[in-house]
């Protein structure tokens, strides 16, 4: 509770201090791809999980090992691209936001939760998986689900 608290002054003071949501937007996944790259390392010793063997496993790992370790989340998962490196993390409860109402009308395009997105991505980096990671849907935008997207560009051969 108190990250979530803490979390939303952040991002309230990070809109006052940019006038474009865009920045807002980089900023957070900027600060989020930090705590990323030092997060894995405590994911890994705590977790004790084994080398995934591909992009479906590692999305699973996110969901069902990470979200639920760090954020007592649990989000589905589905893979939308017949490539099998576009996977969806569905989230029907997102934690950031229980003390969020709406975002302002002015702050439209305001990705309140990018931090996740950034913090997914440099955990991934630092495990040589490149991705890009956005936000499809946002309860907060008036959509049904949140919906985090997770595209796999390519991995470190061994």
């Amino acid at each position: 509770e108190l990250f979530v608290l803490t979390y939303g002054a952040l991002v309230a003071q990070l809109c006052k201090d940019y006038e474009k949501d865009e920045d807002v937007n980089t900023c957070l996944d900027r600060m989020g791809y930090g705590i990323g790259v030092r997060l894995i390392d405590d994911f890994l010793a705590r977790s004790a999980v084994k080398k995934c063997r591909s992009y479906s496993e590692t999305a699973d790992m996110i969901a069902q090992v990470a979200f639920k370790m760090y954020l007592g989340v649990t989000p589905s998962v589905s893979c939308s691209s017949a490539a099998g490196n576009e996977f969806s993390l569905i989230l029907d409860k997102n934690p950031l936001v229980d003390f969020v109402e709406e975002l302002p009308a002015e702050r439209a395009s305001l990705c309140y939760c990018n931090l996740l997105c950034g913090v997914i991505r440099g955990a991934l980096e630092m495990v040589h998986l490149a991705a890009e990671v956005t936000f499809l849907q946002d309860r907060l935008k008036g959509d049904a689900v949140t919906e985090i997207g997770i595209t796999f560009l390519r991995k470190a051969e061994d």
